[in-house]
């Protein structure tokens, strides 16, 4: 019986021990928005005006495209590219097999000879 009443009394003593840690209550915080409250209000009314403000980027179809490449540079470069030799040759055909290019490019002669022309001209 002696064990009984000691093991309640612990018991109740620790419910009290963990109901003595409650936290504190510090109220409200203060607000941190520099803004006035009429500032909050005009910035509000602006954006639930804005025109489209429920749609997602890019819905509406593509957007305008503004290059930043030199345009002759591409191109020349599109030209050597279609006229490079061997283009449709893969080392990858058979294993250990090397492509050994026979053929000389096309865009590459041209513009030498063009070059040439030039120098030859002034």
């Amino acid at each position: 019986m002696n064990t009984t009443r000691f093991l309640a009394i612990a018991a109740l003593s620790l419910l009290g021990a963990a109901g003595a840690q409650a936290e504190i209550y510090e109220g409200v915080q203060a607000p941190v928005s520099g803004m006035s409250r009429a500032d909050v209000e005009a910035e509000a009314v602006r954006t639930a005006a804005a025109p489209n403000q429920n749609v997602v980027r890019g819905s509406r179809g593509a957007e305008a495209f503004k290059s930043v490449a030199d345009p002759e540079a591409v191109r020349a470069q599109a030209i050597a590219t279609a006229n490079a030799p061997d283009q449709n040759v893969t080392g990858g055909s058979r294993v250990n097999s090397r492509v050994i290019s026979t053929m000389n490019n096309r865009a590459d002669a041209q513009q030498q000879a063009q070059k040439q022309g030039a120098s030859t001209a002034k």
